[in-house]
């Protein structure tokens, strides 16, 4: 499963600490980390921003306990996402400290009730890997491959008129043999698929 849009939830506060969750989706590291400092940025104040990510491809876990002590924070957070078997989120549990000390059994329920409201909260929908690949075209086909493309369900992501034109799509994996006839029938045979890395 993955997440639609980004969500935040405030549950009732714990012996006086505040713990806000947010679930992001995002589709890459870079995209998490991104989230992570834009959410550093927005609540400076706060004394915690701890966070847990997952990841399809590569597949990829992260978690992270930002100064809580070790495995309080981060891992609970990462099993709420494991418990759900969501992919491609983060979710980032930012903590103002209330001057009561929950110690690391209250700081585990504290996190992990904390992501599991915000994925509660948030609508998901199911997991499709895809891949990317390159179609290549002269440009008198270039209709006959968008149509070809739109058959399979596969997203054109860019494209690159020169000599001969360079649709770059993303396609579910099990779509990509459907892919390459409708594209090879289409064109006659003229046209390539080829796998991006």
């Amino acid at each position: 499963m993955q997440l639609i849009q980004r969500v935040r939830v405030e549950p009732e506060p714990t012996k006086g600490s505040r713990f806000i969750a947010t679930a992001i989706p995002v589709t890459d590291e870079a995209a998490a980390k991104a989230a992570l400092a834009q959410l550093r940025a927005e609540m400076p104040d706060a004394t915690h921003h701890c966070s847990a990510w997952r990841l399809a491809a590569p597949n990829l876990e992260r978690a992270n306990d930002d100064g809580e002590p070790g495995g309080s924070a981060g891992r609970p957070i990462l099993a709420q996402l494991q418990g759900r078997d969501l992919f491609n989120v983060a979710v980032i549990v930012t903590r103002y400290y209330g001057g009561t000390k929950l110690g690391v059994g209250g700081l585990v329920r504290a996190y992990g009730a904390s992501a599991a409201a915000a994925l509660d909260a948030a609508r998901t929908e199911p997991y499709v890997p895809t891949l990317a690949l390159q179609v290549v075209h002269g440009y008198p086909h270039s209709s006959d491959v968008e149509r070809a493309l739109a058959e399979v369900g596969a997203t054109e992501l860019s494209a690159d008129y020169a000599t001969d034109v360079r649709r770059r799509v993303e396609v579910a994996v099990d779509r990509e043999q459907a892919l390459r006839v409708s594209i090879r029938d289409a064109t006659r045979g003229q046209a390539r698929v080829e796998r991006l890395d």
